[in-house]
């Protein structure tokens, strides 16, 4: 460990650690734009400045590593000047497009100006005007009048994605981010540039005008979009959650992909048609979000809470002889638990099914984050199988002719491209319990007599994931968004005859924004 003094405090650090590094492990607040912990050093801002003693010139703290008995400071008169007169730079030809910034509230830009600029402007030139509103690809908006060409999204699609979209392109203050001919930025990562950009250039068409970050809270969670297991962090308020941002951790480092950033809308309850392609499987729709039991026999429709519906079903149990449980990879690893723990004393260990949609990709990988196993608990479900001694079986398909199929999942249904063939076999059966969040379209065309009984998400119960390669990852509700909503421990309880408590929704709605339903085309 080196020895070092950093603005009068005595700390040490690892060789080889950057003095930007040292500043951010002891909380010492330093200005920077360039600099990324995930990405490699550009030094292109020259925010990042401070005074070494006994060096007569300033230098970068993101390219000067830490020596032993080394004295450092940014508090110096000098090296205040400097950043005010790097901040007054960057901002020459800044857009003030605040108050319509979609990045207003998160922005580095603001936060930096508030904490090491305020000063007053003494440019006298008119700004330099560049195209706004540029069309990058499918998921990326960019406002070029707004870069300050820290390179940040370059070096990530070199470094990370190495998919290699995009460039700085011209001289001078006529520089600009850009993406090279015939090459949009489609890759898989692509909004981690929106996540990583300081200031409002780079903007999600998925978020874009939903919403002002001053109206969202935050939590942390684990990603369900596949079996790595993500961190991050959920953006909600009472109208629902609006989106999904990576939280750094040793599972994802700084980065998700995008189709992990999809998994809020299963959750969704706030707009008719989700964002997202209109018509496509992710755009999910309101009323598809189940908010009490539904009971479907002959194209009639019946409705009654979940309680009521397990009550129901709990009586008549017994009288079922033929019975078959169906677990898919979505759930907790304590309402797994739970579920295989209840049905081996009620019906015994024969009659239940791993349902594993393109099991045969399971083990695919792309060589940084996304795995072909759609399911964030596949290892949980495997190992609570093995603790009730269970052999699950595998052809769902094959299922027919039982007085009673019980079906757990799935959340996220757009990645189990069976489920209208599983739906239609399953339709065989006498009764049918399908427990799940959303609303299984493919079952009530299937027909055939099916109970629909909503579960929480992801976002709505705590509980235990085992990623991949056997990580175990807990987490914490954020918040309920449905009432009536069951997890399935919940759920086995009701069946048990135990009395379950019932938590409500908020129903005062703080967020009063009269246009977050409207929004125009690009």
């Amino acid at each position: 460990m080196l020895k070092c003094t950093i603005n009068g405090k005595e700390v040490e650090v690892k060789e080889g650690t950057s003095i930007i590094e040292a500043f951010r492990e002891h909380s010492e607040d330093i200005a920077h734009y360039c600099w990324h912990p995930g990405l490699s050093v550009a030094g292109v801002c020259r925010l990042c400045m401070v005074e070494i003693e006994g060096n007569p010139r300033l230098q970068i703290a993101c390219n000067t590593p830490v020596t032993d008995g080394m004295v450092v400071t940014n508090q110096s008169e000098m090296v205040k000047d400097a950043v005010k007169w790097g901040l007054d730079f960057h901002l020459i030809n800044h857009p003030l497009d605040c108050p319509i910034c979609d990045q207003a509230g998160e922005c580095g830009l603001q936060d930096q100006y508030m904490k090491f600029g305020q000063y007053d402007s003494e440019m006298g030139q008119a700004k330099v005007k560049k195209k706004k509103v540029v069309d990058l690809g499918e998921k990326i908006v960019l406002d070029t009048e707004r870069c300050i060409l820290c390179s940040r999204c370059v070096r990530f699609t070199e470094e990370v994605s190495k998919t290699n979209e995009l460039g700085i392109f011209n001289r001078g203050d006529h520089s600009e981010i850009g993406t090279y001919a015939g090459k949009p930025l489609n890759n898989d990562y692509a909004v981690n540039t929106v996540d990583i950009c300081p200031v409002g250039a780079l903007t999600s068409k998925d978020f874009r005008f939903r919403q002002r970050v001053w109206f969202l809270k935050d939590k942390p969670s684990v990603c369900t979009g596949c079996s790595t297991g993500c961190s991050v962090d959920v953006y909600y308020n009472k109208e629902g959650m609006w989106r999904v941002k990576p939280r750094h951790s040793e599972v994802n480092g700084y980065w998700m992909c995008d189709e992990g950033r999809e998994i809020y809308k299963s959750t969704n309850v706030m707009t008719t048609d989700f964002v997202g392609e209109r018509g496509s499987a992710k755009a999910v729709k309101k009323e598809n979000r189940l908010t009490q039991a539904i009971h479907i026999n002959a194209g009639d429709k019946n409705y009654k809470t979940a309680t009521e519906s397990l009550n129901s079903l709990k009586e008549k149990l017994d009288s079922y002889s033929k019975a078959a449980l169906v677990v898919t990879g979505q759930y907790t690893s304590e309402e797994y638990d739970a579920l295989l723990g209840f049905w081996k004393s009620q019906f015994g260990t024969d009659n239940v099914y791993h349902w594993a949609n393109n099991e045969a990709q399971f083990n695919d990988f792309d060589g940084l984050l996304i795995r072909g196993d759609k399911n964030p608990n596949t290892k949980g479900l495997l190992q609570a199988l093995e603790k009730h001694g269970i052999t699950a079986k595998k052809d769902v398909t094959s299922l027919s002719d039982q007085d009673l199929v019980v079906v757990a999942g799935p959340e996220n249904q757009w990645v189990y491209d069976d489920i209208h063939v599983i739906a239609k076999a399953l339709a065989s059966n006498k009764k049918v319990i399908w427990m799940s969040a959303c609303h299984v379209d493919a079952a009530e065309q299937a027909g055939g007599h099916f109970h629909f009984i909503p579960t929480k998400t992801f976002a709505e119960k705590s509980g235990t994931f085992v990623n991949f390669d056997g990580r175990e990852q807990s987490f914490e509700a954020v918040d309920l968004f449905v009432d009536q909503a069951l997890s399935l421990t919940e759920a086995v309880a009701l069946l048990k005859g135990e009395s379950v408590e019932l938590s409500e929704t908020n129903k005062v709605i703080s967020v009063s924004n009269e246009f977050v339903h409207e929004r125009g085309q690009l």
